[in-house]
């Protein structure tokens, strides 16, 4: 198991431990669970920031606004709120590949992408993909950008959070937004790992 990443089943016993805790202390109810996980399943997140990657692969005019002015476009889409006052968007090319951290601590742009994965935040991350990028690609996430092309590596802020607009896959002219959104992940978006190869 990657040493950035932690297992999913650590991942889990954490999150009810804390949950149970809280709970226990009065903190949180488990209604208030439910509701949480309710707005990052279907609220915010990066099904969201999915169906803006489509609709810049399908719309030209859509994309030039996207790549202007991020959260202006957004909020076209109805997408917007907390950590996403300040987006800029990253289009990756055959010579130029984008990743994102936040080398302070997790800044992120939860509209579009959810709360950040745990790898995220973790100094491990922060310290070595702006030094050795395409080592950490490769081992840590299994993504293998060509030595050709250019890594670029942009340092999330308060006053500014980065996304990327991965590369539309060959094979999907004609493909619907909703049928192109099933094809982005959470790490294109981040520049982390690839979107899914098109059937």
């Amino acid at each position: 198991m990657s040493s950035l990443v932690p297992s999913q089943e650590e991942i889990s016993a954490r999150v009810k431990a804390l949950e149970s805790m809280l709970i226990e202390q009065g903190v949180i109810t488990t209604s208030m669970v439910d509701r949480m996980v309710e707005i990052y399943e279907n609220e915010v997140g990066p099904q969201l920031g999915a169906k803006v990657v489509a609709k810049a692969w399908s719309d030209p005019d859509f994309k030039a606004r996207l790549l202007e002015n991020a959260t202006e476009a957004c909020k076209d889409l109805g997408i917007s709120g907390l950590q996403g006052e300040d987006m800029v968007v990253l289009e990756d090319s055959d010579d130029v590949h984008h990743a994102i951290v936040c080398t302070l601590c997790s800044c992120y742009p939860w509209p579009v992408l959810g709360l950040p994965p745990n790898w995220y935040k973790e100094p491990a991350y922060r310290a070595r993909i702006v030094r050795e990028p395409r080592k950490v690609l490769a081992d840590e996430f299994g993504y293998v950008v060509p030595d050709s092309t250019e890594i670029q590596i942009w340092d999330s802020s308060s006053e500014m959070r980065y996304w990327v607009l991965p590369q539309r896959p060959a094979g999907t002219d004609g493909w619907s937004e909703d049928q192109l959104a099933e094809l982005v992940t959470r790490d294109s978006m981040i520049g982390v790992g690839p979107v899914k190869v098109a059937s």
